[in-house]
């Protein structure tokens, strides 16, 4: 009796595993609105997990600097795990000047964007208006964030958390049910 089931099929069914591509992005939908009801919540959690990885970074490279004993980085490896302690340790012990940080850096990096699109956008031929306008609207952006300090230190990380997962979570649903249909898993376009 020959045994038709394909159980080490290198080619998988069709829709198969859609039912755990949906529940991933219910739950980082979920996840994303909690993280807007809650932004404090989430920027305190995801600077406590940052800071983690920074310790354990730092540990690593610190424990690689010191084995190597020959290696021509050696130095390099203890120094930036110095470093990456240093910073985990005040992401861990110190989440709000941790998070402060952050925001500043993401007030920082709207200005400039902003003002590039803007110096960028006088020298197009098309599209001038969009693009000044994207860099007018980014310079508001920094000055919200900077005006509103320090509470949007303490709820803007969160608040991006939240739209990153959102939209990971939508885009996850989508996909699964699309791939329920019968389109390949996240695949490319043929």
């Amino acid at each position: 009796m020959t045994d038709t089931r394909n159980f080490g099929s290198a080619t998988p069914k069709v829709g198969a595993g859609w039912g755990w591509m949906l529940a991933s992005g219910v739950l980082s939908a979920l996840l994303g609105l909690a993280a807007f009801v809650w932004p404090f919540a989430a920027t305190y959690a995801a600077t406590l997990v940052i800071g983690i990885f920074f310790l354990i970074a730092g540990g690593v490279s610190i424990a690689a600097g010191l084995a190597g004993r020959s290696h021509e980085r050696r130095g390099y490896a203890i120094g930036f795990g110095i470093l990456s302690l240093i910073v985990g340790m005040v992401m861990v012990f110190a989440p709000a000047t941790a998070a402060l940080s952050l925001t500043l850096m993401v007030a920082l990096w709207l200005g400039l964007r902003g003002a590039m699109e803007i110096g960028f956008g006088t020298r197009l031929k098309r599209g001038r208006g969009w693009m000044i306008g994207l860099g007018i609207l980014n310079i508001v952006l920094a000055v919200i964030v900077l005006s509103t300090l320090p509470f949007s230190a303490l709820t803007l990380p969160g608040y991006i958390l939240g739209i990153s997962f959102l939209f990971s979570g939508i885009t996850s649903i989508a996909a699964a049910l699309d791939h329920r249909k019968g389109a390949a898993a996240f695949g490319s376009p043929a």
